[in-house]
């Protein structure tokens, strides 16, 4: 029997938790965000023999997010790539720095500076850094949309286990999860995701769709046809399904009007619209 090694090894600090709140007077404005770092390097020394010399504590990591946001936190996107070069730049152990945040959108309660109300999605960045280059993927999550009509599915194949009837107009929803990796790392982020997204509720709201996976391919060209820096985009699709309730045995009919909305089972669509003359990232972390 042969021997053993290490393989591949990252660790960090899992959802740390940070409200910004920023007060101009009476006028404040919240940042409101779920921060995940994550190194890796030369920490073979701590699996082998818990040599922990190399090893930049967790807490350690949670501080760093606290005290780099006393500075300000600005677009998430920048905020990361603080972070992300000063792991590297600070433990000579440490080689590669990764760091995740998803921003919980609020929005201003009219006629006052200080109530708000949650908004819909969730904006997210990953940011990494291997020590000479940088990378950043900007996306939004948990984005909840729906079409009344518009979408059909059907000439899909048919064994002795399939039920499914085959629609020419159904309820089309889904909670959309799309990730854009971008060219370069010094951008105006705020205007860069506001158009993405935009381009994101357009693309799903115009398409008549004979399958999610359609639906999906159409979302991720056109999120890349309106920003020339953008590389490729990555979309999961469930399919949030909404059933015609049978009311035949109430003696009622159902013109369309009366839907089960199931949570699960539920598809998942999941791909990736690249530009055609784009390298391969071939990054492992993004």
């Amino acid at each position: 029997m042969g021997g053993f090694e290490l393989g591949d090894n990252q660790y960090g600090k899992a959802e740390t938790r940070l409200v910004r709140v920023d007060r101009d007077g009476d006028t404040h404005a919240i940042t409101d965000l779920n921060v995940t770092t994550t190194l890796a390097g030369d920490l073979a020394a701590t699996h082998l023999t818990g040599d922990n010399s190399g090893v930049l504590p967790t807490d350690t990591q949670k501080n760093t997010v606290y005290a780099f946001a006393r500075d300000g936190v600005g677009e998430i996107e920048d905020f990361a790539l603080r972070l992300v070069r000063h792991f590297v730049t600070t433990t000579a152990e440490i080689k590669q720095a990764r760091v995740r945040i998803e921003q919980y959108t609020w929005d201003r309660i009219a006629a006052t500076g200080h109530s708000f109300a949650r908004g819909a999605g969730t904006r997210t960045t990953t940011a990494t850094c291997d020590g000479e280059s940088a990378w950043v993927v900007s996306g939004v999550a948990d984005l909840v949309v729906l079409n009344t009509t518009g979408s059909e599915f059907h000439g899909f194949p048919r064994d002795r286990y399939t039920t499914l009837p085959e629609t020419h107009d159904r309820i089309l929803a889904t909670a959309v999860t799309a990730n854009w990796r971008h060219a370069s790392t010094g951008r105006d982020w705020a205007q860069a995701f506001a158009g993405a997204r935009d381009r994101l509720l357009t693309a799903f709201a115009d398409t008549h769709s004979r399958s999610l996976q359609q639906t999906l391919h159409a979302m991720g060209e056109r999120v890349l046809e309106g920003d020339d820096d953008l590389v490729e985009v990555r979309l999961a699709l469930p399919n949030k399904h909404h059933f015609l309730v049978d009311l035949a045995p109430f003696g009622l009919d159902n013109p369309g009007e009366v839907f089960h909305a199931a949570d699960r089972p539920y598809g998942l669509i999941e791909g990736t619209v690249r530009r055609s003359d784009a390298p391969d990232a071939g990054l492992a972390w993004w």
